[in-house]
């Protein structure tokens, strides 16, 4: 290194630049060729395997091939690294025979349609063998073709149409062999697609009219006979029909006799049962009847008990009803005079609290207001405890009151009470008032008078001695 800066250091200016410029070339070079060998790296597809030939040795490269999938693609004209490869597909792929003219073993030409699949089983087998995929799809071709048309040779043309899955396999068994050497296995059968007349021709479509014939003919021979025995059947079936319409015949007219005679049976029965029921229906309508009757009777019976029990109450309810109402009325009059006293009590009573208490709030508002007020507040007390008027204004609204209690209390007493009452005295009011007065002592000697008067007539006499039973002379 030492050696190599004295060296730099001792060249002059130009011998410097061109050593620079050289070193720059070489490392430029350097870069492509590095560049250019990275351009040679192939990845090998999934589906294909690679046989690549070196100098000594055959690799295949690719998807379970034990070498990888990648390599250097040097060309073949670099000497000791230079490579030669064949690209194989290792999927399955076909082999298609269209419009192929064979023969049978009696040289009846025909065409056929063949399909056969294989894949490639040992690739350098096949690498070996070809120079690429297209010839190899060339030989299997070929081969194919040789065992399709060996084996079609050896049978006929009927045989071959009737049995088209075996041959299928047959040509499977046959070309398995053969495909060995070439490192490619069928995938499965081949497969028959198709046979038909070729272009000349007509061998297939006279047997086909042959067959024709014969099944037209063995249908017709087979329509006869089934026709033959359904006009048997039918004639057959005629005679039974008629045979069983007479037996029908028979037993209809045997039926309907018998049917006669039981309705004729039946209605008698039915007369006799409708007399039977008549005569029990009758029997039930006199016992009902009789029944009926009876409960008449005895609903009649506790309708007049009930009605004189009805009587024998409205009798007591009315008598109950007018002492209930009398002794209301006396009590209604003692209440109101009462009422009317302690009405008057209380009045007064309330008046003059009424008056001491106003008079007290009132002197006692003025005497913290003004002193020089109590005189007046005191006379004017004094005065007003004097006005009878105002007294009288007071106990008018107290019987106001007591007359509105006792009407409220006589309107209950006369609605529980069964009295009827006419008032002539002008309205409802009146005419209760006067009915009550019959029972004051105003009434009661008012009552005296109009019975002494009454029996002072000749028709009041008579009255009077019916219901004492006693005659006054």
């Amino acid at each position: 290194m030492l050696n190599f800066i004295q060296f730099f250091d001792g060249l002059g200016d130009a011998g410097k630049f061109f050593l620079v410029c050289g070193l720059c070339v070489g490392l430029v070079f350097l870069f492509l060729i590095i560049k250019w060998i990275l351009s040679l790296r192939r990845v090998v597809p999934t589906n294909v395997v690679d046989i690549v030939q070196k100098r000594s040795s055959t690799v295949s490269y690719g998807k379970d091939s034990g070498n990888g999938n990648s390599y250097y693609k040097f060309p073949s004209w670099i000497p000791l690294i230079g490579v030669t490869v064949i690209t194989l597909p290792m999927s399955v792929f076909e082999i298609d025979l269209s419009n192929y003219e064979a023969y049978d073993q009696e040289r009846l030409p025909f065409e056929v349609d063949v399909k056969a699949f294989y894949r490639i089983a040992d690739s350098n087998i096949a690498a070996n063998r070809i120079a690429a995929f297209s010839d190899l799809l060339v030989q299997l071709t070929d081969i194919t073709r040789g065992v399709v048309r060996s084996l079609l040779a050896k049978s006929s043309l009927q045989d071959i149409m009737s049995e088209r899955s075996t041959y299928g396999e047959l040509f499977t068994k046959e070309v398995q062999e053969q495909l060995k050497a070439w490192g490619v296995v069928p995938v499965k059968n081949m497969e028959l697609m198709d046979i038909r007349d070729s272009r000349d021709g007509k061998v297939i479509s006279d047997i086909m009219n042959k067959k024709k014939s014969k099944i037209e003919m063995e249908s017709r021979i087979e329509v006869a006979e089934n026709m033959k025995k359904a006009q048997e059947a039918e004639i057959e079936a005629n005679k039974e029909v008629a045979l069983k319409r007479e037996q029908a015949t028979q037993e209809v007219g045997q039926r309907k006799a018998q049917v006669v005679r039981e309705v004729g049976i039946a209605d008698e029965k039915a007369k006799q049962e409708v007399q039977e029921q008549a005569r029990t229906t009758a029997e039930k309508m006199m016992a009902v009847e009789k029944v009926n009757q009876v409960q008449l009777a005895a609903i009649k019976k506790e309708a007049n008990i009930v009605k004189a029990e009805e009587e024998k109450q409205v009798v007591i309810i009315t008598a109950q009803a007018t002492k209930e109402s009398l002794a209301l009325n006396a009590e209604g009059v003692k209440k109101q005079l009462e009422l009317e006293a302690e009405g008057k009590l209380v009045a007064k009573t309330k008046e003059s609290t009424g008056i001491q208490l106003e008079g007290e709030a009132r002197a006692d508002a003025e005497k913290k207001m003004q002193l020089a007020s109590v005189e007046a507040q005191i006379t004017l007390a004094a005065k007003i405890g004097e006005n009878k008027g105002y007294q009288e204004y007071l106990i008018g609204i107290r019987s106001v009151e007591a007359q509105e209690k006792i009407g409220v209390e006589q309107a209950k007493n006369l609605g529980r009470a069964d009295i009827k009452v006419i008032a002539n005295a002008g309205d409802v009011n009146n005419g209760v008032k006067a009915a009550m007065d019959l029972f004051s002592p105003k009434g009661g000697t008012a009552l005296g008078g109009m019975l002494e008067a009454f029996k002072n007539t000749q028709a009041g006499k008579a009255v009077v001695e019916k219901i004492t039973g006693k005659t006054e002379k």
